[in-house]
């Protein structure tokens, strides 16, 4: 008998070499994990028993999520002059950027309640 956490592990990483496959295969600009992540997605959404198999795994993932990021910080520190030499121009990346996600979702927003027939509430009852 399989472990159910082997079980789930296979899954995950099934679907994200068929991800890869079907990204190499046709050549999509979209990469290999990002397809295999659609797939594991359309799995879960149709099947209970994926659902029941994948969740302990998720469930542990997820709480030790912190871990995922040490090396990304201990790489950011390794390179902790080459980004202070370049401060001003990854400060200014980061506000512009910023001030064009608010734009984008307020006018993202604004398209979608006319679109859905969303009125201003103010002037009607309660």
């Amino acid at each position: 008998m399989v472990p159910p956490t082997i079980v789930a592990i296979l899954a995950v990483l099934l679907c994200q070499l068929a991800g890869e496959v079907i990204s190499q295969a046709s050549h999509l600009p979209v990469p290999g994990p990002v397809l295999g992540m659609a797939l594991m997605l359309g799995g879960l959404i149709i099947s209970e028993r994926l659902r029941g198999v994948i969740r302990p795994l998720a469930a542990t993932i997820l709480g030790n999520l912190l871990l995922l990021f040490v090396p990304a910080g201990v790489g950011a520190l390794m390179q902790l002059g080459s980004l202070g030499s370049n401060a001003l121009p990854l400060l200014l990346a980061i506000v512009v950027s910023t001030i064009a996600a608010i734009a984008v979702a307020a006018v993202t927003f604004t398209l979608v309640a006319r679109l859905t027939g969303d009125r201003d509430q103010s002037g009607g009852g309660a």
